[in-house]
């Protein structure tokens, strides 16, 4: 398959996985996002250039994530390989559960997408497969490609696959986002290989509450955030966001550890939202580096455009 076009455009949604007990299942979208300007070039040069978060330390060359993710999607499409100018503008932070990594694979798969002849060979089914193959997990790609809330699960030899929530108009969503990173790999490292079967079975019925919490029933999205199966475990590599969490519970906010942490995200019904974000800032206001972020939630997913010269950017 031919190129069909050599500029593009790619905005990507900052996303939050679990939910507090949909672990590596549940996830939803976040209106953050990072946006990427990419160039097909005649030669075999790869340019990188990024603006925001990130910028002291990713990788400027074949490495960076959303250039290996580009070229396995061109490999997929059939696509040639070409030379590359990425310019990455990031705000989605990295290392704080927020699904960085997963942004910048489905930003990559995306963005051969449009720039392939046919990009109905990237779809978005294809597109949730190749990035639960690169970065490990559904349960961020999926929101960050579908929008909205997601339930993603493995198929077998299917691969990954998704589907949307509908969510209740009513939901409103606030994050906790330290300064302080935290590797995944580490935040997953402490995890236990078994865990107790009255565990794993109050996660699977607070998994199923927290789907109808979402999308009707608001009033139970405390008891539906409950969790056994990590949050607990990570308290040692967490402990602050941990103790907010305890904290956030104990006064009735639905609090929960963003993805693999440490950034706490808050779900609350609209009525209560002015109480829940100043009990959230009396806490974090006696801790230093960590601030309030009102969130919206992305209903679009990812988005990409062909940029044709001398139009505006």
């Amino acid at each position: 398959m031919q190129l069909g076009a050599d500029h593009v455009q790619v905005r990507v949604p900052a996303t939050s996985a679990n939910l507090g007990p949909g672990f590596d299942a549940l996830g939803i979208a976040l209106a953050s996002y990072d946006v990427l300007d990419v160039r097909a070039l005649a030669s075999d040069e790869v340019v990188v250039d990024v603006e925001g978060e990130g910028a002291a330390d990713v990788p400027r060359d074949e490495t960076h994530l959303v250039v290996r993710a580009l070229r396995a999607a061109l490999e997929v499409a059939g696509a040639p390989q070409t030379g590359l100018h990425l310019s990455c503008v990031n705000r989605i932070p990295h290392g704080r559960g927020l699904g960085s990594s997963a942004a910048a694979v489905v930003a990559g798969i995306v963005a051969a997408r449009a720039l392939v002849a046919d990009p109905s060979v990237l779809d978005d089914d294809a597109t949730l497969r190749l990035a639960s193959n690169l970065e490990g997990h559904p349960d961020n790609a999926a929101p960050a490609i579908l929008g909205g809330a997601t339930v993603a699960w493995g198929a077998g030899g299917a691969g990954a696959r998704a589907v949307r929530l509908e969510l209740h108009p009513d939901l409103c969503l606030t994050a906790l986002v330290p300064s302080a990173r935290l590797a995944t790999s580490h935040a997953r490292g402490v995890l236990p290989d078994r865990v107790p079967h009255a565990d794993a079975a109050f996660n699977a019925g607070r998994s199923a509450l927290l789907v109808e919490a979402l999308s009707r029933r608001p009033d139970l999205l405390l008891d539906a955030t409950e969790d056994r199966l990590h949050q607990g475990y990570r308290s040692d590599v967490m402990p602050t966001t941990y103790e907010l969490v305890q904290s956030l519970r104990a006064e009735g906010v639905a609090a929960t550890v963003s993805g693999a942490g440490p950034t706490v995200l808050v779900l609350c019904e609209a009525a209560d939202a002015d109480r829940v974000r100043a009990a959230a800032g009396a806490l974090v206001g006696g801790i230093s580096d960590w601030a309030v972020h009102p969130m919206a939630v992305d209903e679009h997913g990812v988005t990409a455009r062909r940029v044709q010269e001398g139009s505006s950017r």
